[in-house]
């Protein structure tokens, strides 16, 4: 059976469950010919271009459109049902809106022929999908059913029994873009003292906030393979996080997951393999934790490309489908947030896009059966800012915060929950046990990270000196306490406290670390800092360092909006992920004040395209009298709400940005001595217009450094630290190497465009690896100043090996509450009241609008869910982490100092199995990278390095039986020093 096959019978787990026909939900994308007209029908946009601005700077757009409630029939896309029943004057809106509704359709068909008739790319299709996929699970299940958050949960208890429905609210409903002082804001439980908590991006470092540190970005933190790193530069970021009063940070991210080389986000996490992502955001989230702030993984899941990502971003009513298989979405995906959860996560972030043609914030299969159930996570799913799409169902679906608390439109005080939560309890809608669920989720995140302790975390004013001391929207000193309401009340926003400490050292380390070496030809590395033997008739030792790469974009570190643009020195993607610089070291600053001036004559020519006879060099910079040229050059991408030279964030292909290949070329054929070329980059680039070319001897990828950039170079250039960095995925010779799903979908093939996931399991190395494509350089790959060899590798058994995990464990009984309805009058505004316009309230403006009814719930509501067997504690079954196999490896150190080897062990998992309920033939890619160890090896050393397997380690993850098997067969283990490296090996079993 080929490998697409394969894939096509493991749907049915995640499509069809039991075969059981596609029915629609409450949480799945119910489609025929008229729905799109229905949803206009319920769409009020505007089509003007909408921009926010901050000093100046254009914030992200949206089209802004607005939500029209009209009562209890049908809602946005099946998912949203309204609270009261449709009044004789909104039934006379909803006709008006038709109408211009249809004005807008015409003009927008008209717009499309006029594309299409000029050759554009729009692709229009008259169909969409039939429904949603994703098979319903209800009820959400209840947190406090693990013994590591039991005081946690008891305590959130207590004090959730003593709110209010106002309070509640609150709680789980953000106060509005711009409205408070960070990117997120929940508004306080007065009556029970419970604070407004900030909520801050990203995962590279602080958005928006003075005197914090650039890191390097997520994608240079999997190149070091350096687990203490991981963990260390994570206690960094959120001992920063803490200093300025954020308590829930919004990283790390590992969806996502890296899917395709030019997905725009990529650079975010930790590289396309899921152990790798799955320890270094484990590592990450634990160092963030330990200093007492809540870490969110990000973005759940399945999010691959910028492109359709969100509603109306991109001119389309809705977001892209990702179509993923029961199996593949279990041991890829969903395998780094499984060992985030398992880690204590506090928070998971939904994503914008769909899934299997259910929006993610609204899917109750992925929050409610796969997040809370099977995995046991304990904390709070979160909205990404604006991706919630459905009010009352995505509650049910398994949502327990709303961000940034506006609905469908940036800005507009419209929330999906905030009032309309508060009336959809009265009425019923919601159920006491599920807003109750909700909140203690997040009473529950904020005791487990000890936010309790006033002495480590003071109450905000007027009770203590706590929360932000920054402001996201100024600079200034003194600014706006609700910046993007009509309140011109100001006060000290911005405190500048200075948060860095020493942490440039280990961002420093990070970006050394993260630096690898693909090709050294005749050890042309270390550099000497004296140089080399001048060439003839030089005096001293001639370098020139050419492309604006090496230098500081002269306009300034910051000047693009969210680091979008690619003009100096490429350190960081653009997005919500990027930060401002606070300094960057560049690689020229570096270099210049590395090399002896005695000896070495450096000359820096920052620009991309050598000047001809019309603008000639000096004599001193021609790379025809230089002894030795240094070429940089670099690629950007980021989220998909900026753009920068016609890359909207995804890239565009793999070649380097601002002409590098001509610019790397053009010296290599005129450099007088040999060339080293480095490259900044977000991913993987093409290197084969010139990497063989003779004059080319080094080729560092440096991924993205963060402010350290320049120092981190040299010290690797110069070998004050091993070359140590590792590939954290695959360079193909050229994009199409990667396969057709690692290709981004730029045009829209449909109202809601689909992209199937169908090449399942065979991702970056094992799709390179399954079609015996031979790869530029393979996954894991870098070489070191020194040289290391394997031997000895010998396994030992530490548990029988059987079939299925234990049964699932029993777990703790959750909090529960009395159900009773509160009092509806307590819900009312305080009288006197000053609203603030695009507030989002948790009041009410009168009692009127509570009618109840009997409340449509979702197909599958009422219907009891078997729990997961591969279910019970935080990241799933405690046995599939169970160790079954301990493997022991030499490590010798064979070449003339000390450095750092990364051991990488891959298993060959058997043939011929067939699952035992399905009958099918469960094929596997050729290796699977399932664990490693960085280790400091002295010259002529060894060390003997113990790696441990577990059960989840060695199985595959069954559709039919739902849960993780250990198939029959013998297992070979293969550790080395790529994915491509014979090393050692043994087999297991058989």
């Amino acid at each position: 059976m080929s490998a697409h096959e394969d894939n096509e019978h493991s749907r049915q787990g995640l499509l069809k469950e039991n075969s059981i026909p596609l029915r629609p939900s409450v949480d799945q994308t119910s489609r025929s010919s008229s729905d799109l007209d229905d949803e206009f029908n319920e769409l009020q946009f505007d089509q003007d271009r909408e921009t926010r601005f901050r000093n100046g700077r254009r914030w992200p757009w949206v089209a802004k459109f607005r939500r029209i409630i009209s009562g209890e029939g049908p809602s946005y896309q099946g998912e949203r049902r309204a609270v009261h029943r449709p009044s004789r004057s909104s039934k006379i809106r909803g006709c008006l809106y038709r109408r211009r509704i249809c004005l807008a359709i015409t003009g927008i068909l008209v717009a499309g022929f006029i594309i299409l008739a000029s050759g554009g790319a729009l692709w229009v299709y008259k169909t969409a999908p039939e429904d949603g996929q994703s098979p319903p699970w209800y009820p959400a299940p209840l947190g406090g059913s693990v013994s590591q958050w039991e005081k946690s949960y008891q305590k959130a208890q207590a004090m959730v029994e003593r709110m209010t429905l106002i309070d509640k609210v609150n709680v789980t409903s953000g106060t509005g873009w711009s409205q408070d002082l960070c990117v997120g804001n929940t508004a306080p439980a007065n009556t029970v003292g419970f604070p407004a908590l900030c909520l801050q991006d990203g995962p590279l470092g602080l958005r928006f906030v003075d005197h914090s540190t650039a890191f390097p970005a997520g994608v240079t933190v999997g190149a070091t393979w350096n687990k203490e790193l991981m963990y260390r530069r994570g206690k960094a970021h959120g001992t920063e996080a803490k200093g300025k009063g954020v308590n829930v940070l919004l990283g790390p991210s590992m969806g996502p997951f890296g899917r395709m080389p030019a997905g725009g986000r990529n650079w975010e996490g930790f590289g396309p393999d899921p152990v790798l992502q799955g320890i270094a955001a484990a590592q990450t989230i634990k160092g963030i934790q330990d200093v007492g702030v809540m870490a969110t993984a990000k973005h759940f899941i399945a999010n691959e490309q910028e492109h359709f990502r969100q509603s109306f971003e991109w001119g389309l009513p809705n977001a892209i489908s990702s179509n993923i298989d029961d199996r593949t979405l279990h041991e890829l995906y969903l395998w780094p947030f499984a060992e985030s959860v398992r880690a204590g996560v506090a928070s998971v972030m939904c994503s914008y896009n769909m899934v299997n043609n259910s929006y993610a914030c609204g899917n109750s299969k992925l929050m409610n059966g796969i997040l809370k159930d099977e995995l046991g996570f304990q904390g709070f799913i979160q909205s990404d800012w604006l991706a919630q799409r459905s009010g009352v169902a995505s509650a049910l679906a398994g949502l327990d915060m709303t961000m940034p608390g506006d609905g469908l439109g940036w800005m507009d005080g419209k929330s999906l929950f905030g009032s309309e939560l508060t009336k959809a309890v009265l009425n019923t809608s919601v159920p006491m046990e599920r807003i109750n669920d909700m909140v203690t989720r997040v009473v529950a995140a904020w005791y487990q990270l000890r936010q309790d302790n006033t002495t480590d975390w003071p109450p905000p004013p007027p009770n203590g000196t706590g929360g932000p001391n920054f402001s996201s929207w100024t600079e200034d000193k003194i600014g706006r306490v609700h910046q993007g309401s009509d309140d011109s009340s100001t006060a000290v926003v911005n405190q500048f406290v200075k948060v860095q400490d020493d942490h440039g050292k280990i961002a420093r380390q990070v970006a050394a670390e993260g630096t690898v070496l693909v090709k050294n030809d005749g050890n042309i590395l270390p550099l000497s800092r004296k140089g080399g033997t001048p060439s003839s008739g030089n005096k001293k030792y001639n370098i020139g360092i050419y492309g604006s790469d090496a230098a500081l974009n002269p306009k300034g570190l910051n000047v693009c909006p969210d680091r979008s643009c690619n003009g100096g020195t490429l350190a960081s993607g653009w997005g919500s992920g990027a930060v401002e610089f606070p300094y960057l070291i560049s690689p020229v600053q570096a270099l210049t004040s590395s090399f002896s001036n005695k000896s070495v004559t450096l000359s820096s020519v920052p620009i991309d395209t050598i000047p001809t006879r019309t603008a000639p060099l000096a004599p001193s910079a021609k790379p025809e009298n230089q002894d030795l040229c240094l070429a940089f050059a670099g690629s950007i991408a980021g989220e998909g709400f900026e753009s920068w030279d016609g890359i909207r964030g995804d890239r565009n292909d793999l070649h380097l940005d601002n002409h590098g290949d001509a610019l790397i070329a053009n010296i290599a054929d005129s450099c007088n001595g040999p060339v080293i070329v480095v490259v900044h980059a977000v991913g993987p680039v093409i290197l084969d217009d010139w990497i063989s070319h003779p004059k080319i001897r080094a080729v560092l990828l440096a991924n993205l450094p963060g402010e350290e950039s320049g120092n981190a170079l040299a010290d690797v250039l110069f070998g004050d630290v091993d070359a140590s960095g590792r590939l954290p995925y695959t360079v193909g010779k050229s994009l199409e190497d990667y396969g057709p799903g690692g290709q981004v979908l730029y045009y829209p093939n449909g109202v809601i465009p689909q992209q199937d996931f169908d090449e399942g399991l065979l991702v970056d190395y094992r799709y390179f690896d399954a079609k015996n494509i031979t790869p530029r350089y393979p996954f894991g790959y870098g070489l070191s100043y020194t040289t290391f060899t394997f031997s000895n590798l010998t396994l030992t058994s530490l548990a029988p090996r059987t079939p299925l995990p234990a049964p699932r464990p029993d777990t703790l009984p959750p909090p529960t509450y009395p159900t009773t309805l509160p009092d509806p009058k307590q819900a009312l505004f305080p009288k006197p009241f000053r609203k603030l316009k695009r507030r989002v309230y948790p009041y009410l403006n009168s009692l009127r609008s509570i009618r109840k009814a009997t409340y449509p719930y979702p197909v599958g509501y009422h219907t009891a869910q078997n729990l997961s067997q591969a279910g019970g504690a935080e990241g799933g079954n405690p046995d599939l982490y169970t160790p079954l196999l301990s493997i022991n490896v030499t490590v010798s150190n064979t070449g003339s100092r000390t450095g750092k080897a990364v051991v990488q062990l891959y298993v060959g998992m058997p043939t011929g199995v067939v699952d035992g309920v399905t009958g099918e033939r469960i094929s596997f890619p050729p290796r699977l990278l399932r664990a490693f160890e960085k280790v400091e090896v002295e010259k002529g050393g060894s060390r003997v390095v113990e790696m441990r397997l577990g059960r989840k380690d060695l199985s595959y993850w069954s559709v039919g039986a739902q849960n993780w098997v250990l198939p029959e067969g013998a297992i070979e283990i293969v550790v080395g020093a790529s994915s491509r490296d014979e090393g050692v090996r043994e087999v297991w079993g058989g």
